[in-house]
């Protein structure tokens, strides 16, 4: 950049972070004479009118917005073709660069700030603000413990996963709501995602998603559910880790139902895992247990009994006194001896002895009765003995055609009956796929058989999914019971749309097949790397590339670090945008840094 002072007012003095979008200077305040950031949009951005009537707009909105733990928006204006935002300058870094260096967080630290967060996107949303690109990069954590949001204009205006007219810029699809993702409407409940995800890196290093590019993790987002936290830090909370969850889920309504209420929970939980902390006694454990003693007869204790149930009687409560039982039992043996006496003397009893010694008694039916019938008896000749059916084991049906099944049941003298056929992954087409009854049961010749055949692996009808998004492509084909491989491709289709399917639409593939599916990633090109060259060859290679230069910025030893300046000559590169080896769209416009004399 050539100026240092844009519309006499903001001093730019010294770049403290770019991105794809753009450079992010720390600067001073002439006219109030304070620090701010300022934010310096790329040249190449000034070409897109429509983009750059949206960022106005929406950066002014984000200029109303006024709240603890949002940074404050303080200008937004134009210097000639350089447009800029004016912005609370914090000290610090921003999550990411907290996470990256130092892990994750200490679990009480990353509830401070996700609840923090919330607080801030709630004054935000009910102003009808959606920030679209909640992530670590944009939360900033101040030198005494400030928690700021930053980017609302950038990320409304779609420099980062914000839904564009043509499909959606994954640049940070590691955050992104599965309804952006799907391109989709974000929603306030959007923002509650992609803090979810936030937290979950915050708290774990890691994040939930991983994936070979950009469209692959955006995927996971919206089909695949994410690994428990506490798999990779013991140390969260259950109730954290399910707050967490919470916020991630797929269907926005199961989310927390605003960013306050999300807040809340955060606050609540945290303040219960301090009291639980505070409050929980610590027992001292011994250093070496002493053994359990061997209990003896005379160390062990003494077996109560109960005291004795009381006897109940038939007659009530008693009042004869103990001898009354003793009254009862005599007459009952004085009434045996007196039935034995009268047996012996008529007689009765020798006969009764006689009749259970004897071998030849008939048989009796009921006690003391003679049978019914005698040996002698035959059946009524009128009365017919059943011949039973013979009973065999039933043959094994399956893996045969239906005609051998057929033939096996008629030479058994079965009766068949074949029943609809029914696909079948396992047994080919034409073949027993199932019978009843079931092979080695025992059946009888008049049992009914009964068997169907298979129709092979079932087939689906492949839908046209030409010119869908690649995600809602995907999710529609494993509904189906189809497997999806994704293919990359260069096209002037717009990116993360589908151009073709393999095979194409109209067949009838079996569940399971797998399904190629090649989709658009914008008719793209690699961004050679032309740092330290001079400049006529960086614009030689920068145009065979099909990239347009539109910005040289010249710059002396005094505004480049000293490494820099000291491993470079003057009319050499020393930085682009994009870098080399980024994918960019074809025709993109560069920017390139060129050593001054």
């Amino acid at each position: 950049m050539q100026q240092k002072v844009l519309n006499n007012r903001y001093e730019l003095e010294q770049k403290i972070g770019e991105g794809g979008m753009a450079r992010v200077y720390r600067g001073r305040d002439l006219r109030l004479n304070r620090r701010v950031a300022v934010k310096v949009l790329h040249s190449h951005y000034a070409a897109d009118a429509s983009f750059l009537g949206r960022f106005h707009h929406e950066a002014q909105a984000a200029a109303n917005l006024h709240h603890p733990n949002i940074v404050d928006v303080y200008d937004v204006g134009q210097d000639r073709d350089i447009h800029y935002i004016v912005m609370e300058y914090i000290g610090g870094s921003d999550l990411k660069s907290r996470i990256l260096s130092g892990g994750p967080l200490p679990v009480d630290q990353a509830i401070a700030v996700g609840s923090a967060v919330a607080e801030g996107l709630e004054a935000a949303h009910r102003l009808g603000l959606v920030h679209r690109d909640i992530k670590p990069q944009n939360i900033m954590l101040g030198p005494d413990g400030e928690v700021k949001i930053t980017d609302f204009g950038i990320a409304k205006s779609g420099l980062s996963t914000a839904m564009t007219e043509t499909g959606v810029t994954f640049g940070t699809a590691d955050y992104i709501s599965p309804e952006q993702a799907k391109g989709l409407q974000a929603t306030p409940r959007s923002d509650i995602y992609s803090l979810g995800v936030t937290l979950y890196e915050a708290l774990t290093g890691r994040l939930p998603f991983i994936g070979d590019n950009s469209i692959a993790v955006a995927m996971q987002h919206v089909s695949d559910d994410p690994s428990p936290p506490r798999m990779f830090n013991p140390r969260i909370p259950p109730q954290i880790e399910a707050l967490v969850l919470r916020a991630l889920s797929k269907t926005p309504e199961e989310r927390p139902a605003t960013a306050r209420d999300f807040a809340r929970l955060l606050s609540g939980q945290r303040a219960l895992s301090e009291q639980d902390t505070v409050m929980r006694p610590v027992s001292p454990r011994p250093a070496v247990a002493s053994p359990r003693p061997v209990p003896t007869p005379s160390t062990m204790p003494r077996a109560t009994l109960p005291p004795p149930r009381p006897a109940v009687s038939a007659l009530g409560p008693s009042t004869a006194g103990p001898g009354f039982g003793s009254f009862l039992i005599g007459l009952l043996l004085l009434g045996v001896i007196l039935a034995g006496v009268y047996l012996f003397a008529t007689g009765a009893l020798d006969g009764m002895l006689s009749f259970a010694s004897s071998p030849d008694r008939p048989p009796t039916g009921v006690i003391g009765e003679p049978a019914r019938t005698t040996p002698t008896e035959t059946p009524a000749a009128t009365e017919a003995t059943p011949t039973p059916y013979p009973e065999f084991p039933m043959p094994n049906l399956v893996q045969l055609d239906a005609q051998q099944a057929r033939l096996t049941l008629e030479q058994l003298g079965l009766t068949a009956q074949e029943v609809a056929p029914r696909a079948s992954d396992v047994i080919s087409a034409g073949l027993v796929l199932d019978q009843f009854p079931r092979p080695n049961d025992i059946v009888t010749a008049t049992s009914v058989i009964t068997f169907a055949v298979s129709l092979g692996p079932e087939t689906v009808a492949l839908p046209n999914v030409v010119g869908l998004r690649v995600i809602n492509a995907r999710v529609q084909l494993e509904q189906l019971g189809l497997r999806v491989q994704l293919v990359e491709e260069n096209s002037t289709v717009s990116e993360g749309f589908v151009i073709r399917t393999e095979p194409d639409a109209g067949v009838r593939p079996q569940r399971g097949d797998t399904i190629t599916v090649v989709y658009s990633i914008g008719n793209k090109t690699t961004m050679p790397d032309v740092t330290n060259l001079p400049i006529e060859e960086a614009r030689r290679q920068i145009q065979a590339a099909g990239l347009v230069i539109t910005f040289e910025d010249v710059q002396g030893c005094d505004r480049l670090p000293e490494d820099v300046c000291a491993n470079s000559s003057p009319g050499e590169v020393v930085s682009s945008i994009p870098r080399g080896g980024d994918r960019v769209d074809r025709g993109a416009s560069v920017t390139l840094g060129v050593r001054g004399p």
